[in-house]
């Protein structure tokens, strides 16, 4: 009866620019038509049905569906006409539900053995950290062995040198001694010769038979005997001159190999002291550099000597701080000497504040914040330091509180919720939740009273922090994420407690820090772990309650390993503003284009995403995202400012690297 009115529209696509217009006309002649009474019908039915289902089990969604179902059994039901095709699309539509359940079951195995994977990996890569420990070990103690053979070797070859140094000097002496006995010989053998002749001479006169022969013969005769006597014995001479040092050729052959085995030492021997002599001369440089180490250091003590004052008596404080000894202990443990000066500068200020019973105000100047401009004085309310922390807590639920609702509002809507998602800023926001908590009257006098609370406590986390945030030296978005973070960490720690027991493994516990923080090295992993409690010399398989981590004593001060986690941040954000500032290569008096500083950062940090890009350059520049130029566009530099200016922006903001540099990636 609803539709016996309405014009039938012909069999036409249903995407078709000709069904549109008619669909668009049709829409704009039912408007004012009211709605039809079964349609009414169905959707409270709808309404009943999901409002009486149990949303909070596992089966939710499964449940939800139901009602769906019957709402699309009553159409086809109800509409004969278009039963088959409707009917043709719930099945199709029960058949692919009903595939994905299937292909669900079939990867939940899957998943259970991923995790079973996991855990063998990791238990061999800490078996093969265990091996390569005890490798390293053994080639330590192998390379100390080496040493001392190689200095024994250098003894060796000392004493082997002094013995070629006393062989050498012995030879040269041997050597002369033969060759005067060999002249000596030469001499003998020539008077013996003379004496032979003589004696010959002589025989041959005395001798009867010689008379008859011819004397001019025998003259002559004897003449060419001694001329042949005298050749022969100079090529005796001769030979025994050039071959009397001759040795034979198995002596020589042996010294010869006795001499190449000992070139063969000499040379390895050589090479040996050449190492020792670079690595002596490496140990002199170090040995030189460590005395001007030392040589620097002294003179610095003696400095420090000549200028420090002594150290102060701290436990002098103990009967002026009130609460007494007790109270002093603990305020002082684990505090550095300027971490207990300002323990004190608090204690005494905080007496002081309580002394006060009114302040005056500061007028109406500029440079006064808007929630402290009045005249006149007000009344100091002396609240405790318990009572201002919980106080700012509430004011930080409230504000996360109208954040979280200014998240899931539609975006400009009504005039209602356009004034909504209007966000104060947070001095604002602050005054006004005095106002609704104190009353209009108060909430002046108590915003003194905090104001000088907060200002006054730097160790306090929760009012240092608040203080920062609300003086602009801080953006609330730095606190907000932090917050977050703190928060995922917790979760994190919470879903790997399968038992639910409160309790991890000091593995899991540093499994789930790498895989929240990937960016932090292995040293800040390490120092979050300390912090947590875990020691080096302790067992992997000690347990830690990961709850009293993330607890807060009455005062708002946070556990070690949280404040650890926020002085890695400020590190970090520390580093990351140097690296801006080297990558821009100006000094802090000149000016900054917004185009120079896109480039910079990406070129420090190329994981940025385009969104958390154009927020930093928004928040440098203090301009809306919208009015940003593109990149590339010319109109980028004729946006600049100070560089000084745009680092104490972004460093007053949350910024922090988003991924690796390129070197430490291909590292």
């Amino acid at each position: 009866m609803y539709a016996s009115g309405q014009t039938i529209l012909q069999n036409r696509k249903p995407c078709s620019d000709d069904c549109r217009k008619r669909a668009g006309s049709w829409q704009e002649q039912t408007m004012g038509i009211a709605k039809p009474r079964y349609l009414e019908q169905l959707e409270n039915y709808l309404r009943k049905e999901l409002l009486l289902l149990d949303l909070g089990t596992d089966s939710a969604q499964e449940l939800r569906l139901q009602p769906f179902r019957e709402i699309f059994e009553f159409f086809i039901e109800d509409f004969k006409t278009y039963k088959p095709l409707l009917s043709s699309i719930k099945n199709a539509y029960e058949v692919m539900l009903a595939h994905q359940r299937e292909r669900i079951r079939a990867l939940e195995p899957l998943k259970a053995k991923l995790v079973t994977v996991n855990e063998d990996c990791n238990e061999r890569i800490l078996a093969m950290r265990a091996e390569e420990r005890y490798e390293i070990s053994v080639l330590k103690k192998e390379k100390m062995n080496l040493l001392k053979v190689i200095d024994k070797k250098n003894e060796e070859k000392i004493s082997l040198q002094s013995e070629v140094t006393k062989l050498r000097k012995s030879l040269a002496e041997e050597y002369l001694h033969y060759l005067s006995e060999r002249d000596a010989r030469k001499i003998l053998i020539a008077d013996l010769n003379e004496l032979r002749y003589q004696r010959e001479d002589m025989s041959l006169a005395q001798s009867p038979g010689i008379w008859g022969e011819d004397p001019v013969k025998l003259t002559l005769a004897l003449k060419m005997a001694r001329q042949d006597l005298t050749r022969t014995q100079m090529e005796l001479n001769t030979m025994k001159a050039n071959f009397g040092d001759v040795v034979p050729r198995r002596d020589f052959e042996m010294q010869e190999k006795t001499n190449r085995d000992l070139q063969e030492q000499l040379d390895s021997l050589r090479a040996d002291y050449e190492e020792v002599r670079k690595e002596h001369e490496i140990l002199l440089q170090l040995h030189m550099s460590t005395l001007k180490e030392r040589d620097q250091f002294y003179a610095e003590l003696q400095e420090i000597q000549r200028t420090s004052t002594p150290r102060p008596y701290w436990t002098k404080c103990e009967d002026v701080v009130a609460g007494g000894p007790e109270r002093w202990q603990m305020l002082a443990e684990g505090k550095n000497s300027d971490q207990l000066v300002d323990v004190l500068l608090e204690e005494i200020g905080e007496g002081l504040l309580r002394e006060k019973d009114f302040f005056p105000g500061l007028g109406y100047g500029e440079a006064v914040p808007p929630f402290l401009q009045f005249d006149g004085t007000v009344e100091n309310k002396k609240p405790t330091r318990k009572e201002v922390v919980n106080l700012l807590k509430d004011a930080w639920k409230e504000r996360l509180a109208e954040e979280k609702v200014r998240s899931h509002q539609p975006p400009w809507p009504n005039l209602a919720s356009r004034v909504l998602q209007r966000k104060e800023n947070f001095p604002d926001f602050f005054f006004n939740f005095l106002e609704r908590r104190f009353g209009p009257r108060d909430a002046m006098a108590w915003a003194y009273t905090i104001f000088e609370k907060i200002k006054l406590f730097h160790s306090n986390d929760v009012m240092s922090r608040f203080y920062a945030i609300l003086m602009g030296k801080m953006r609330e978005s730095v606190y907000v994420n932090y917050k977050e973070i703190i928060a995922q960490l917790l979760k994190d720690m919470t879903s790997a407690d399968s038992q639910n027991e409160g309790l991890l493994s000091i593995e899991q516990f540093s499994t789930i820090l790498k895989s929240t923080f990937p960016l932090k090295k292995e040293e800040q992993i390490q120092e979050l772990m300390e912090a947590g409690g875990w020691h080096p010399n302790s067992s992997n398989a000690d347990l830690l309650n990961y709850h009293s981590l993330f607890t807060e004593n009455e005062e708002g001060q946070s556990e070690p390993f949280v404040q650890k986690l926020w002085e890695q941040y400020m590190d970090e954000k520390e580093v990351y503003m140097q690296e801006i500032k080297q990558e821009l290569g100006l000094e802090l008096q000149h000016e900054v284009t917004l185009g120079r500083l896109r480039e910079a950062l990406m070129n420090i940090d190329p994981s940025l995403d385009r969104q958390t890009l154009r927020t930093y350059l928004s928040q440098a520049f203090q301009l809306p995202e919208t009015d940003l130029p593109e990149e590339g566009n010319e109109k980028e530099e004729d946006i600049m400012t100070w560089l000084q200016v745009v680092l104490e922006r972004l460093q007053a903001s949350d910024i922090r690297r988003k991924g690796p540099r390129e070197q430490e990636s291909a590292s």
